[in-house]
């Protein structure tokens, strides 16, 4: 499993709060892996506790293709969090960053 910086991880879910407020996003590996096909996506966050991580495992390598932010976090209960989810959930794609741009 790759190391993952507290401040990249704390600005990711930071982005997707903002995002989420006064933006855009898609909760989901379902709906992230749409967003990034279609080349709307600026920012993926997935969590790194998925099982099984098939679920999660295209996202990297579809956006290293499509030149789209990549960011990975420990857990998918704070990413739910995150985007205002009652659960956990595996990935976020940020459409429109609204207050997040910065």
């Amino acid at each position: 499993m790759a190391e993952v910086s507290n401040d990249s991880v704390s600005k990711a879910y930071e982005a997707i709060e903002l995002a989420k407020k006064s933006g855009k996003i898609k909760k989901g590996a379902n709906e992230a892996t749409k967003a990034v096909e279609r080349g709307i996506a600026k920012l993926v966050v997935v969590a790194l506790d998925v099982s099984p991580k098939e679920v999660i495992m295209h996202l990297g390598p579809l956006c290293k293709e499509k030149n789209i932010q990549y960011v990975e976090v420990p857990s998918k209960d704070d990413l739910g969090a995150a985007a205002g989810l009652k659960v956990g959930t595996s990935a976020v794609a940020v459409i429109k960053e609204g207050e997040s741009k910065k």
